[in-house]
């Protein structure tokens, strides 16, 4: 069974701007960052008239989780579309850690380097996702990752009681399969190592079957999954 504790990691590392509770829903203001920041999420059961209640204050935009089959079923009957169907894969810190010392081509830092911001933007990762970044108040970083001489990833690892989640991992179209993703992920978990963290965590969307491969390479299973339902307002 998937350790619900960890979809709430997944908000504390990645948060919305603005969260305001709705009788069993938690509405959110993405800010323009994308869906996981934008989506209402259910607190409990809820009832049709709920999902009425939520429509009237404006969300056509929510996420599932494994243990929401009927609010799921409910949505799809009222036309809403699945979406971006995402996978959440874990490992403990230990296995991902490779041996010290760092390999060299992956280094951590905050606040990011410009460099890392050009990775970040040639990827769609824009100002209003990298806010997100600057929200959190947990221990936080940035992960460049190298290739020769020059800036070819980035990513953004944030911990949340024992767990380090894994953001925005973006590497440079010229220097895919080369390795960089895979120092850079051996970089966050001596990162997230050094921070107490345990858990090791990252998300995937269920198509992007390279970056499965890799993760599941470094030791990391599925542990869980969401996906949205959306319907286009009129």
């Amino acid at each position: 069974m998937t350790d619900r504790a960890l979809y709430d990691s997944i908000a504390a590392t990645w948060p919305a701007a603005q969260v305001r509770s709705l009788g069993p829903w938690t509405l959110r203001d993405g800010a323009g960052a994308g869906n996981r920041v934008s989506a209402t999420t259910a607190t409990g059961d809820v009832t049709a008239r709920d999902i009425d209640q939520a429509e009237a204050a404006g969300s056509n935009l929510f996420m599932l989780r494994p243990w929401e089959g009927a609010l799921d079923a409910e949505l799809d009957a009222r036309g809403y579309a699945l979406k971006d169907p995402t996978l959440l894969m874990t490992a403990p810190v230990d296995r991902v850690t490779p041996p010290r010392p760092a390999p060299f081509g992956a280094f951590t830092i905050w606040p990011p380097m410009e460099s890392q911001i050009e990775v970040w933007e040639a990827g769609g990762i824009g100002p209003e996702r990298r806010a997100v970044m600057d929200r959190v108040t947990t221990p936080k970083t940035a992960i460049m990752g190298r290739a020769g001489n020059r800036v070819a990833g980035a990513a953004f690892a944030a911990i949340d009681r024992d767990t380090a989640m894994i953001h925005a991992v973006e590497v440079t179209q010229d220097s895919r399969r080369q390795g960089v993703a895979h120092k850079m992920m051996g970089r966050a978990a001596i990162w997230a190592q050094d921070e107490g963290a345990s858990t090791f965590a990252i998300l995937v969307t269920r198509q992007n079957t390279a970056a499965r491969a890799l993760y599941a390479s470094l030791g990391l299973t599925v542990v869980g999954h969401y996906h949205y339902r959306f319907k286009a307002t009129p």
